[in-house]
């Protein structure tokens, strides 16, 4: 999952939002499992349920996406299924691009549609001058955020926010600031006030970051033992077929090696498999 992904839901789902008031008319709602039965795994970002009982599906969106209604649909009727009632859908587009999708569907028998919502429509004012620490940062999303000053504002905000908060919040203005070009202008202005940067300390997004560094390391260092052994196969056996390269490439991390001890004895290219 992405950095920002997280930030976000985090955002949005901590106690008194108001940017979840802003997109949905409720100040509160209770989150349900968002994983939809599928012939393909679906999993929305956040569904969320009123205390009348209506359902709210909110999807948060970086990139322009051609395909994007059409999953939409899906996501809908998904939910239809399992809950027995239809969502309402809001896209919260924060990509840096400007906003090209359709928040449509038209067919023969079938006229679709959600709600889209480009974040540098939103009050980015309001969010600032809210109490709730996300919505202070997420102001940097919005149509202020390129504003001259607006960074400085957000950190003083975190400063003089709750102390249990802070750091949590400077995480996910960081990562935001990303979205947006800003990194180094936050970490620049945060150097100016009596307050702590670093990502990595922070107890939400510090393990989810070196955890993904860690699964990228490891997905190098097997690619470069599959390089290698593709070296060794062809001085062996010629070139690699295209079947083959497919195979090792599906391998998981420990059967490169199991498959380079084969190659001491084998006899043709598919001995390398074992049975």
């Amino acid at each position: 999952m992405q950095e920002y992904d997280v930030a976000l839901k985090r955002i949005l789902t901590r106690p008194g939002s108001g940017l979840l008031a802003a997109l949905t008319g409720e100040a509160q709602l209770r989150w349900l499992n968002v994983e939809m039965p599928a012939v393909r795994n679906l999993r929305m970002d956040l569904l969320g349920e009123s205390i009348d009982g209506d359902l709210s599906q909110i999807e948060l969106q970086s990139r322009n996406e051609k395909p994007f209604a059409l999953r939409m649909g899906e996501y809908l009727f998904g939910a239809g299924r399992k809950y027995g009632r239809l969502p309402r859908q809001i896209v919260l587009y924060v990509g840096e691009a400007p906003l090209r999708m359709k928040s449509s569907v038209e067919g023969p028998d079938l006229s679709y549609r959600f709600h889209m919502v480009d974040i540098r429509d939103l009050d980015g004012e309001a969010l600032l001058a809210s109490r709730n620490l996300g919505d202070n940062v997420i102001a940097i999303l919005t149509a202020i955020g390129s504003q001259p000053g607006t960074v400085r504002r957000i950190l003083e905000r975190i400063a003089r926010g709750p102390a249990a908060e802070r750091d949590e919040a400077l995480a996910e203005f960081l990562i935001l600031a990303g979205l947006r070009r800003l990194k180094d202008e936050v970490k620049k202005e945060a150097r100016r006030m009596p307050i702590h940067l670093d990502i990595m300390d922070n107890e939400l997004i510090g393990p989810l970051i070196r955890q993904k560094q860690k699964e990228a390391a490891e997905e190098a260092r097997t690619e470069g033992q599959i390089e290698f052994f593709l070296s060794l196969i062809e001085k062996r056996f010629g070139r690699v077929p295209a079947r083959i390269r497919k195979r090792l490439g599906n391998l998981n991390p420990e059967q490169p090696k199991a498959a380079g001890l084969r190659l001491l004895n084998a006899q043709r290219i598919e001995d390398l498999f074992g049975q």
